[in-house]
């Protein structure tokens, strides 16, 4: 199978489209033909290898020491169930699915195995490939975080990072948990992110939220560019500061994507897809996520030469 390999630490050149082993499922397993992946910021953080210098040997013992152990990149993708494990009972062949591979990666190929029990589950009938591989992340990420943070209806909450694949989630999920939404993003992303459901914007650039007097119930950091010691005096009394860095990685579960395709087939939860690439673009993929500003989602289209790519 055709896959994109990250040879090394370094640039977005260091990755190569190779053809390489198709993976064969194990017991639990199912193999899905990937038919869309994303670049996400978990990709451009292990391929580039920008860890502080304190957490540079534990990282890279986890990771690899000279290249990434896990060299097909790729945390989400949506395709089709073409082989199952002989203990598989959750999918059939055929199936159309959206998972997450996490720290296992291996979306950004032809193929890859999910484990049944793992976070995977039917893509909603509603969404193409693309927008279901651009839902997983995302969505689960801001699910876990929000519900860290304790949201509750009717609560006063600031999303910093708002038009950002984790951001554009929680806007939209925190719309649907009945708060009131300040979004903190550029102005030229005010547009979408109020037509999400943000009721406030806030320009980073132009304003500092924390200086504006106002209080909020819960501050996510979707970006994880703020601190909670200088977003303290932003927080009511009880208040609930959540970040996507230094918070641990989100765990997610089989149920969040359910729930996910609950919200997304009621059509309170959509896409946002900034850009499209073919996987043997995935350099200039790297290239466009590593500049920092995306609206939303960048995709990877995967490509087989049968019909459902027509």
């Amino acid at each position: 199978m055709k896959a994109a390999v990250c040879t090394k630490y370094g640039p977005p050149e260091v990755l190569e489209l190779r053809d390489v082993k198709r993976p064969v499922p194990k017991d639990h397993e199912i193999l899905v033909k990937v038919r869309a992946s994303t670049v996400a910021s978990g990709d451009i953080r292990v391929r580039s290898f920008n860890s502080p210098l304190l957490l540079w040997l534990p990282m890279r013992a986890f990771l690899g020491f000279t290249k990434p152990r896990k060299s097909i990149l790729g945390v989400e993708l949506a395709g089709e169930v073409a082989e199952m494990g002989k203990d598989v009972k959750k999918f059939k062949k055929g199936d159309h699915v959206f998972a997450l591979t996490g720290m296992n990666f291996g979306g950004h190929a032809e193929y890859a195995c999910i484990s049944e029990k793992g976070a995977a589950a039917e893509k909603p009938v509603n969404m193409s490939f693309e927008e279901a591989a651009a839902a997983a992340f995302g969505g689960t990420s801001a699910l876990f975080f929000l519900r860290k943070g304790k949201i509750q209806e009717g609560q006063r909450i600031l999303i910093y990072g708002a038009s950002g694949s984790v951001g554009t989630a929680a806007v939209q999920l925190a719309r649907h948990f009945g708060t009131h939404i300040t979004a903190v993003c550029s102005t030229s992303n005010f547009p979408l992110v109020k037509s999400l459901g943000a009721h406030e914007l806030i320009d980073y650039k132009e304003e500092d939220f924390t200086e504006t007097g106002e209080r909020y119930d819960l501050i996510f950091d979707a970006v994880g560019k703020r601190s909670k010691k200088d977003c303290r005096k932003a927080l009511a009394s009880g208040g609930i500061f959540v970040t996507v860095n230094g918070q641990g990685i989100a765990k997610v579960r089989q149920e969040d994507l359910i729930f996910l395709k609950g919200l997304i087939e009621t059509d309170r939860l959509i896409s946002v897809i900034d850009k499209e690439y073919e996987l043997d673009q995935i350099t200039e993929a790297h290239r466009y996520v590593e500049k920092g500003h995306k609206k939303g989602n960048v995709v990877i289209k995967v490509r087989h030469g049968d019909s459902m790519d027509k």
